[in-house]
């Protein structure tokens, strides 16, 4: 198309205007076009899933043509846990009692139970989602990762036990996924990091009872966000 001071040529959907000044191509994309593309890729995720800009959680995103009113059930797969990196090594650096990758995958193991027992409880409390091992029309299937999980003191089950003085048990972030069990169809991701701290913030001995405690806390409120995402938003 020719325009007075050029021409108007189509790219990949985006209008782009190309200026002529004597033997010379100067294109200039409309400022308009460029803003708006900036704010439509803010706003979707590489999948094509929308930010949730209300979320109560450091990053959301679902399909906006997803209905979530079907789901009536929730299926749970087994937690991915992954430390932070370099955990075992700074760890071992400051201790006397070495943390083994025996003990790691020990950890990781009761990371995992723990988070699949609180996100059961607090998704069927009082009559909520039924949690089952099965897929089906009304089934959301949730995909669960627990990483960058960092530890304050850890146990190593060795002799003794181990107690520190410490304001945090540590942090831990959560990135799931949430799919159409039948199809297979993403649509919805969160990720949020938590700091895992006693009441108050205050300074107390940190041991394995303690740090159970605090993960059992921070998984119950994730699972709570979940529940009342679901219930408030998508569930007739």
């Amino acid at each position: 198309m020719r325009t007075r001071s050029g021409y108007v040529v189509e790219i990949s959907g985006w209008i782009v205007a190309v200026a002529v000044t004597g033997l010379a191509l100067m294109p200039a994309v409309v400022l308009a076009s460029a803003t708006d593309a900036g704010e439509v890729e803010s706003r979707l995720s590489y999948d094509g899933l929308e930010r949730v800009e209300t979320s109560k959680v450091s990053k959301a995103y679902i399909d906006p043509e997803a209905d979530f009113s079907v789901f009536k059930r929730v299926k749970i797969l087994k937690p991915h846990v992954a430390f932070k990196s370099n955990w075992q090594r700074d760890q071992n650096r400051q201790r006397t009692r070495r943390v083994t990758a025996k003990d790691m995958e020990r950890i990781k193991a009761d990371v995992a139970a723990l988070f699949e027992k609180v996100f059961t409880e607090t998704l069927e409390a009082d009559g909520g989602f039924e949690v089952v091992n099965e897929i089906g029309d009304d089934v959301l299937l949730l995909r669960p990762a627990i990483i960058d999980l960092d530890i304050s003191v850890p146990d190593t089950q060795s002799s003794g036990r181990s107690r520190m003085l410490s304001t945090s048990a540590g942090a831990a972030t959560l990135y799931i996924e949430l799919f159409d069990s039948v199809s297979g169809h993403i649509i919805g991701r969160a990720a949020d990091r938590r700091a895992i701290r006693g009441a108050g913030n205050s300074i107390g001995w940190s041991n394995r009872a303690m740090n159970a405690a605090e993960a059992r806390r921070v998984f119950k409120s994730w699972a709570e966000l979940l529940r009342s995402f679901l219930e408030q938003h998508y569930t007739k």
